[in-house]
């Protein structure tokens, strides 16, 4: 008896640990990003900058990353932030130390993607490709939301 339950339990636990076995890899999240938004390299290119960025606390290049006017949730308000200048005379009330880590930490694996772009963590920043102008001949991916 005592082995059938041990078999039992060990196939549970087996099971119960399979999703995590089925998680996605990076080359699936890069796949999601082409199929739904295109220019996966991009991505690739805004991500390594973004996380270098908000590993120094580089307030003028993760500012270059933004959509203006960009939204910001900080300190139980929400901002406009009208121009690039305005983060970066901000940054450190705006973007707070643990947004900074979450994403400088970010495994590109762990990202959700759906056709609003790409968010890392719990929806603390988000990235889209952006079109720069009305026909949208070509996108750059930029954080179209910060939520700290």
């Amino acid at each position: 008896m005592f082995r059938l339950a041990s078999a039992i339990l060990l196939l549970t636990c087996g099971f119960l640990a399979a999703p995590s076995a089925m998680a996605q890899s990076a080359e699936d999240v890069l796949s999601q990003i082409e199929s739904l938004h295109g220019d996966a390299r991009g991505f690739g290119d805004a991500f390594d900058r973004l996380q270098q960025s908000m590993a120094d606390g580089d307030a003028a290049a993760v500012a270059k990353l933004g959509s203006y006017p960009l939204t910001v949730r900080a300190n139980g308000e929400v901002y406009d932030v009208l121009e690039a200048q305005d983060l970066i005379d901000n940054f450190d009330s705006l973007v707070m130390p643990e947004t900074q880590a979450l994403v400088a930490d970010q495994n590109l694996a762990d990202l959700f993607v759906n056709s609003e772009g790409v968010m890392f963590g719990a929806g603390e920043v988000w990235l889209s490709a952006v079109c720069g102008d009305n026909a949208c001949n070509s996108a750059r991916w930029r954080i179209i939301a910060i939520n700290n």
